[in-house]
């Protein structure tokens, strides 16, 4: 696979056209990794093929089999439960071709116990925040996959957030910690705008207060690279408001609660790796 900020005939396919496979469409066009025409996106789908046509100038086609045929590089952007029917139909066309699997829970063995022995494959588990470029992705190369190769399907990643490479035995716990941590955040954000709301803020204004609250404190954390722990006690003044507030979650039991919804995620994703 060659990376080009010019046209060029190398060629990604997207098999499944969701909101992943539109993000990293959209993340590198805008970071000039590809240009347009280099880029195939398949779905059943005639009217999500069409949208991402028209939104993104990108191929399109009905058929997976003939985008594997067309392309070098394959994204399998499909949910994990048709993983399997999918690794069937394409197999043929794969040949030594990469390809990069974002199904959560599926395993590298799985994935080659569907492909040709000479196909390259990459596990990679981005997050929801891709869609708007502000993702986590984690990946794992399996056999054959060279640095070169795993830097360059990196460098595909990172127009939509940060990377890291881990070994595939944590991509389990990185499923339940990042992949499905998007939506406990949304669940906590809905929760401190309720509270808001509780205490009389208008319900826009507590709202766009709780979501900036909660992206100045990441972005506080990701700066200072100091442990929560201390940035948590810097706020909480003795006697103060945030004290008070810190014990009620507290009692509540809301930092087990957390705990325990990644633990619930990450099982999930190990079940659907042995369906």
């Amino acid at each position: 696979m060659t990376r080009k900020t010019n046209k060029t005939d190398t060629k990604i396919a997207f098999l499944g056209s969701g909101n992943m496979t539109e993000a990293i469409i959209k993340g590198v066009l805008e970071a000039g990794l590809f240009s347009a025409n280099a880029l195939l996106a398949s779905d059943t789908s005639k009217k999500r093929l069409q949208f991402l046509h028209e939104h993104y100038g990108v191929k399109t086609t009905r058929s997976n089999r003939e985008a594997v045929r067309c392309a070098e590089l394959i994204i399998l952007g499909v949910k994990p439960l048709v993983i399997d029917p999918l690794l069937a139909e394409i197999k043929s066309e794969v040949g030594e071709k990469v390809v990069v699997s974002i199904a959560a829970g599926i395993p590298l063995s799985r994935l080659a116990s569907g492909l040709t022995r000479e196909a390259r494959i990459i596990r990679a588990m981005p997050n929801a925040p891709a869609q708007v470029q502000s993702g986590a992705t984690v990946l794992t190369p399996g056999k054959g996959v060279d640095e070169k190769l795993l830097s360059e399907v990196c460098s595909i990643f990172a127009s939509i957030g940060t990377t890291a490479v881990l070994e595939e035995r944590f991509l389990d716990a990185v499923t339940g910690l990042s992949g499905s941590g998007p939506a406990f955040v949304f669940l906590m954000i809905e929760a401190m705008s309720d509270g808001g709301v509780k205490q009389g803020l208008p319900r826009d204004v507590a709202l766009s207060l709780a979501a900036q609250t909660v992206m100045g404190a990441a972005q506080m954390l990701l700066h200072t690279g100091e442990h929560p722990a201390r940035l948590k006690d810097k706020v909480a003044s003795p006697a103060g408001t945030t004290i008070a507030g810190l014990s009620e979650l507290e009692a509540r039991n809301t930092r087990a609660a957390f705990i325990a919804a990644v633990e619930a995620a990450t099982l999930r994703s190990i079940a659907l790796g042995k369906a």
